[in-house]
């Protein structure tokens, strides 16, 4: 009996905490799922306010009567009234169906599917390049705040940041891809692979590689500096705490000090920058591939966009919005096991 009480108050707290997780765990998946219907519903109305008409611009050119608009017209389903459209495209989201596009007369899953690939491959290399740049960076610089690599790191940095994406991709696209005076261009100015390559699979490797560079570079330049001032800011915030002063007390180097102590607590803030770069990282950087010529999700909303295609406009919207709202329900539950305040809070 005596045993059975002193378990007890061993059990009471693991049940309450269980409790508090499953409160939290559903309150954080009940609001990523409300986040998600209003996704539907701004991805629907939101490009139906873009100016122009998609059957008149695909048929501009063409020799076609009226009647014929009027046919592709409740082929697509635009000569409906607009609360009969949207609640077809609930019933068909709810089905997993993201339409059919008017440009390519394909499945929109299936073209989203078909680029997806190349947008993880360019805009995940650039962020996890930019992540350890700038983190690297940022605890340097904070580290050595006010000194020379301080200020000069941070200043590249901000200057990069606040260039308009397509700018630099064009500088960075004439400069390594045309070349400069006697100096050739280096690295191809457009495409993922080239046609004359053999097809095994390290050269196709090696030239998907070198296609690679310039738009990733690109990329790593312009988002580098968010990682870089998150990390730089959270660790000043540290430098000035107890647990350093009995770290140093205790004789430890300041390189240790600062890799085993400072550095992981200052980690925590740049988890929901992390996480919310990783759910951008299936929507492709527009610019970038544009400018690039790089098929993935991008370069297909550009295309999509000169239409209007409505059916790829909202599939691709909700895709990038989607991924958005996962990741921050998996940054919060990971900010819950790394940080020991959140859990007790």
């Amino acid at each position: 009996m005596s045993d059975l009480l002193a378990t007890v108050p061993d059990q009471a707290p693991s049940s309450a905490g269980r409790r508090r997780f499953a409160r939290f765990l559903g309150g954080k998946v009940g609001g990523g799922l409300v986040s998600l219907f209003l996704v539907a519903v701004l991805g629907f109305f939101l490009f139906r306010v873009i100016p122009g008409d998609p059957v008149r611009t695909m048929t501009r050119g063409a020799p076609v009567t009226e009647q014929q608009i009027q046919v592709l017209r409740e082929r697509f389903g635009l000569d409906q009234p607009l609360w009969k459209q949207f609640l077809d495209f609930l019933g068909n989201l709810l089905r997993g169906d993201l339409g059919t596009s008017y440009t390519y007369s394909r499945p929109v899953g299936d073209l989203i599917l078909e680029r997806i690939g190349p947008t993880v491959l360019l805009v995940g290399t650039a962020t996890a390049l930019a992540v350890v740049l700038g983190l690297w960076m940022g605890s340097r610089a904070a580290w050595r705040h006010g000194g020379a690599f301080d200020k000069t790191s941070t200043s590249v940095a901000l200057t990069l940041w606040s260039v308009p994406t397509f700018w630099l991709g064009l500088i960075v696209l004439m400069a390594f891809g045309v070349g400069v005076g006697p100096i050739p261009g280096l690295f191809p100015v457009g495409g993922m692979s080239s046609p004359d390559t053999p097809p095994e699979f390290l050269p196709q490797l090696l030239d998907v590689a070198h296609h690679l560079v310039l738009p990733a570079l690109t990329m790593v330049a312009v988002i580098y500096a968010e990682y870089l001032m998150v990390m730089r800011s959270s660790l000043l915030e540290e430098m000035g705490e107890d647990y350093l002063t009995t770290a140093r007390a205790k004789g430890l180097r300041e390189d240790l000090v600062r890799r085993r102590h400072a550095v992981p607590n200052a980690l925590l803030p740049t988890v929901t920058l992390i996480f919310l770069r990783m759910g951008l990282v299936v929507g492709g950087a527009i610019t970038v591939e544009t400018v690039f010529s790089w098929p993935g999700l991008g370069l297909l909303t550009f295309e999509a966009l000169r239409v209007p295609d409505l059916p790829l406009l909202q599939g691709i919207f909700i895709v990038l919005a989607g991924s958005v709202v996962v990741m921050n329900v998996l940054a919060e539950l990971l900010y819950r096991v790394l940080d020991p305040r959140v859990r007790e809070s």
